[in-house]
């Protein structure tokens, strides 16, 4: 068990393969979706500590997948990515979540914004 576990939902295999073996050698417990539907099925199942979720899915819209886990688990953070945009660009945070990180995923970035998550959800 590592130090606590995390979804990642995204279209794109090779980024959240990646993205749980980078955690993994991090001692962090991730497993991954390839789209909302499969995400609401894993996190129904499996207790997650956080979600990081992209915007743009196939089928059920990252913000669609966002609405059901925060009306089913409303605890759990969810950390917003995507490549279309940014919040620099006057985009306001979706609703629900707890932060935003652009694509491609900076490891370094994505691991402090899971820790805040984690310790804001502490309090």
């Amino acid at each position: 068990m590592g130090l606590f576990s995390v979804l990642l939902v995204d279209d794109e295999e090779e980024l959240v393969t990646t993205l749980q073996e980078r955690l993994s050698y991090r001692d962090v417990d991730a497993d991954f979706s390839l789209n909302g539907a499969s995400a609401i099925q894993k996190i129904r199942k499996k207790k997650f500590d956080v979600v990081v979720l992209d915007l743009k899915l196939p089928g059920i819209s990252g913000i669609e997948t966002m609405r059901v886990i925060k009306s089913e688990f409303p605890d759990v953070p969810i950390i917003m990515i995507t490549g279309h945009g940014s919040l620099e660009n006057g985009e306001e945070l979706p609703k629900g979540a707890y932060d935003y990180l652009p694509k491609p995923v900076n490891i370094d970035k994505l691991l402090e914004a899971l820790k805040g998550a984690l310790e804001k959800n502490d309090k």
